[in-house]
C-alpha cells in the first residue's frame, strides 16, 4: 500500500465549500477581499486539521467557481492575488512536504491568469511524487464544465465510462459547506452522488477546529447504504 493511509478499510474524500468570506468582511466593516484573505488563512488551518486524521486521504477545496468570475473586476483581481499567494505558500510549506501531499490544481485553465497557470504547474510538479494524501484546489471550476469536458473527451475515444475523463475521479464521502447555504452550487455533483452533506451557519473565516472535529465525529456515525 506504500504511503497510502486507510483506516478500517476505508479512506475518506472530504470536499469543502468555504462560504461566507464576503459576509464576514461586511459584518466587520471591511472590503470583500479582506474576507477572502482571512478565508485563505483558514484554508491552511483546515488542511492541517484534515492531516491529523489518518483516514482522510483526499481533500478537495472549492477555491473559485466558474460563476465567481462574473463578480466585479476588482474583486476577481483580488481573488487571483489570493490564489497566487496560496500557491506560492504551498511551494514552501513544510506541512505539505512532511505529510507527502500531492497537490492538484484543477478547473478551466483558459480563464487562469498566466502567473496562476505557471504557479499551478510548478506546484503540481513539485508534489507529483507524493501519494500519502491528495489536495485538490479547484479554481474556475464547476461540475457542468467538468462534465461537458469529460463527455467531449469520451466521444473521441471508445471508452464508455465517464469517470476516466473527470478532473477528480475519487468519489466524495463528505461535503462540508459553511456560511448557512444548503446547496452544492455546482460543486462536484457527480463525485458527491452518495456523499454525506454537512451544512453549518458558521462563516468560513470563523470556522474552528472544534467544529471540524465535531463534524468528523458526526460523519463516523453515519451509515452508508448506497441505495441498497
Amino acid at each position: 500500500m506504500g504511503d497510502d493511509i486507510v483506516t478500517n478499510g476505508h479512506s475518506i474524500h472530504l470536499a469543502l465549500i468555504p462560504d461566507g468570506n464576503r459576509r464576514y468582511a461586511k459584518t466587520n466593516g471591511e472590503v470583500p477581499w479582506n474576507g477572502h484573505w482571512k478565508g485563505a488563512e483558514r484554508i491552511k488551518d483546515f488542511v492541517k486539521w484534515c492531516l491529523d486524521y489518518p483516514e482522510i486521504k483526499t481533500i478537495s477545496v472549492f477555491g473559485l467557481s466558474t460563476e465567481n468570475l462574473s463578480r466585479s473586476k476588482k474583486e476577481v483581481e483580488e481573488l487571483w492575488k489570493v490564489y497566487k499567494k496560496q500557491l506560492e505558500d504551498i511551494l514552501e510549506d513544510p506541512v505539505i512536504k512532511k505529510n507527502k501531499v500531492k497537490v492538484r490544481v484543477l478547473g478551466d485553465e483558459s480563464t487562469w491568469q498566466p502567473d496562476i497557470r505557471d504557479l499551478a504547474k510548478e506546484v503540481i510538479n513539485s508534489t507529483k511524487r507524493y501519494s500519502r494524501h491528495i489536495l485538490n484546489i479547484m479554481l474556475a471550476y464547476g461540475s457542468k464544465f467538468e462534465l461537458d469536458t469529460a463527455v467531449k473527451k469520451m466521444l473521441q475515444k471508445p471508452i464508455k465510462n465517464i469517470d476516466k475523463f473527470l478532473m477528480v475521479k475519487e468519489p466524495v464521502d463528505l461535503v462540508i459547506r459553511t456560511g448557512g447555504q444548503r446547496r452544492l452550487s455546482n460543486f462536484m455533483l457527480y463525485q458527491a452522488s452518495y456523499a454525506e452533506l454537512y451544512f453549518t451557519d458558521t462563516l468560513w473565516p470563523e470556522f474552528s477546529r472544534k467544529e471540524f472535529d465535531k463534524i468528523i465525529d458526526w460523519y463516523h456515525t453515519q451509515k452508508k447504504n448506497f441505495g441498497k
